[in-house]
């Protein structure tokens, strides 16, 4: 099997011989236009509105959680999170370095140090192992915190990730969390739809946050939410992602330092109308994934499929290279054919402003940097078994 082969058999897919073939490319074939033209009659765009409303009942309904909070983007929906669970100036926060550079935005916007922790190389996500001899060597808990011995800094909250899709080992995380009195907030921007046995990713901690920009599985163009079981945590975000505004019919009273985070009536409007038609993107996506699976069974080329005991939504499928050699080259011949591909992110560490952080020993992500390539994903409206 060669580039070409690849980049062949992909147009098939997508029965495009010759045009651009985007990465992620969004679908909007229900009752958007409808949602969002009964928006703008109502004049009701932009944080006030019934549709934000419904947004996070749907969610609610979606993931399992018992309530739900519609924020502006997916970066501000894990700052809040951060912020409610009472991330602090100066603490530390463990996180994984194969990421979007937004989750170690989000931890820096909460003055808080990015700590990176290897991964798992089947799940792409936070790896327990790693963590539990990180905390070993690390960590000590004195009271209701952890502290890191060696900083002297307290480790306020854990962020893994469940990347492209697939779920992170979060139960064994969790467990983690819980004994070293860690707080768990679960990155589940990319995973609207996946599943450990029959719970929802972003319900195994504290909290969990999602994403719903343009190249999501489900899009309301830009726009997030946080999940959580806890009331109290729930009513804390929902009120400082709305300024910090008491309710009163004139008077302009705040009794907080807040944020203007909360999803305008609009966005929501597209948000609802994509939520309605998930099972249908989901099902679309999972017969992609077979077809690839079958595509790439028995070459060199590794094709990442979800583990045993859980469901992965597909947001992006992800092929594995020998080398970054192999990598490099599978990315120039395809993206010169007008078939978008792209390499993992650039690890954490290794940017510049997050180059001096602590990191344990990285050696499963800087394996995936090398090798791992995304591969045209797109709901595809019609299709073959």
């Amino acid at each position: 099997m060669n580039n070409e082969d690849i980049v062949s058999f992909i147009r098939t897919q997508f029965n495009e011989p010759e045009n651009f073939i985007p990465l992620h490319a969004p679908v909007f074939g229900g009752n958007e236009k409808a949602y969002v033209l009964d928006t703008i009659e109502s004049t009701f765009v932009s944080s006030v509105g019934k549709y934000v409303t419904r947004f996070e009942e749907m969610m609610q309904d979606i993931t399992g959680a018992k309530y739900a909070v519609a924020t502006v983007n997916g970066t501000t929906a894990l700052h809040l999170a951060l912020v409610v669970a009472g991330v602090k100036g100066g603490d530390e926060v463990i996180t994984q370095p194969f990421t979007f550079v937004a989750t170690a935005n989000a931890i820096s916007h909460a003055g808080a140090f990015p700590v990176f922790v290897d991964i798992d190389r089947t799940t792409m996500g936070l790896s327990h192992e790693a963590l539990s001899i990180f905390l070993d060597d690390f960590a000590e808990v004195k009271g209701d915190c952890c502290f890191n011995k060696k900083t002297g800094r307290r480790i306020a909250a854990c962020i893994p990730m469940h990347t492209f899709g697939f779920p992170a080992r979060i139960s064994e995380i969790a467990v983690l969390c819980e004994k070293w009195k860690i707080a768990l907030i679960e990155d589940a921007a990319e995973s609207i739809g996946s599943y450990v046995g029959n719970k929802h990713t972003g319900t195994f901690g504290l909290a969990g946050t999602f994403s719903f920009n343009g190249n999501k599985t489900i899009t309301s163009g830009g726009g997030g939410a946080i999940v959580t079981d806890n009331d109290n945590y729930a009513k804390i975000a929902k009120h400082i992602s709305t300024t910090a505004k008491q309710p009163h019919a004139w008077e302009f009273v705040h009794d907080m330092v807040a944020y203007n985070y909360r999803m305008p009536n609009l966005n929501a409007a597209l948000a609802c109308a994509q939520l309605e038609q998930l099972p249908a993107f989901l099902e679309s996506k999972r017969v992609l994934s077979r077809v690839y699976s079958s595509f790439f069974k028995g070459s060199e080329i590794g094709f990442i499929t979800e583990r045993e005991g859980t469901t992965a939504n597909y947001w992006l499928n992800s092929i594995v290279f020998p080398d970054r050699s192999a990598r490099d080259s599978f990315l120039e011949c395809s993206n010169r054919q007008k078939v978008m591909s792209r390499p993992a992110w650039q690890l954490m560490n290794r940017l510049p402003m997050y180059r001096n952080c602590l990191s344990g020993e990285l050696s499963n992500a800087v394996w995936l940097e090398d090798r791992l390539v995304n591969i045209p994903s797109s709901v595809r409206l019609s299709h073959e078994n």
